[in-house]
């Protein structure tokens, strides 16, 4: 189950780079509009499912409770993604940009680096269990 938990964990973290790359495919498009960052939105959801995921299978390895709490914190963190874009559309009355729906949207980006520093923290927190556990090849 532990090897289950690796894995998830690096696909998490894998997603989390493809993000920023289809962040910058929408917002580099020739013509950027909502439909250009669809699939980058589409990846943010499935960002929150394999980050439960993963907090469900760190909970059935019995991993430790920071790497369940950390598996948690992604999930949180992506949601919040969610949440902030709904806050900076407000600020958008007229279907145009303001100013302070900008400065809430930049914090957009931010969260995508804490939500990627979390996994690739739990990526390397993962590992170390099972090369704990592995023997060492030293004779008692």
């Amino acid at each position: 189950m532990r090897r289950s938990f690796t894995g998830l964990a690096a696909l998490l973290t894998l997603a989390v780079v493809a993000q920023f790359f289809l962040a910058a495919a929408g917002a580099f498009d020739t013509a950027p509009n909502d439909e250009s960052f669809q699939p980058h939105r589409a990846l943010g959801y499935g960002i929150i499912l394999l980050a439960v995921l993963a907090t469900v299978a760190a909970a059935a390895a019995r991993m430790p409770g920071r790497i369940i709490g950390m598996s948690g914190l992604v999930a949180g963190l992506a949601v919040v993604q969610v949440v902030i874009r709904g806050i900076a559309k407000a600020f958008d009355d007229t279907g145009g940009s303001t100013a302070a729906g900008e400065l809430v949207f930049g914090l957009h980006a931010v969260n995508g680096l804490a939500i990627l520093a979390v996994a690739v923290m739990l990526v390397r927190q993962a590992r170390q269990p099972s090369r704990a556990a592995a023997p060492t090849g030293q004779a008692p």
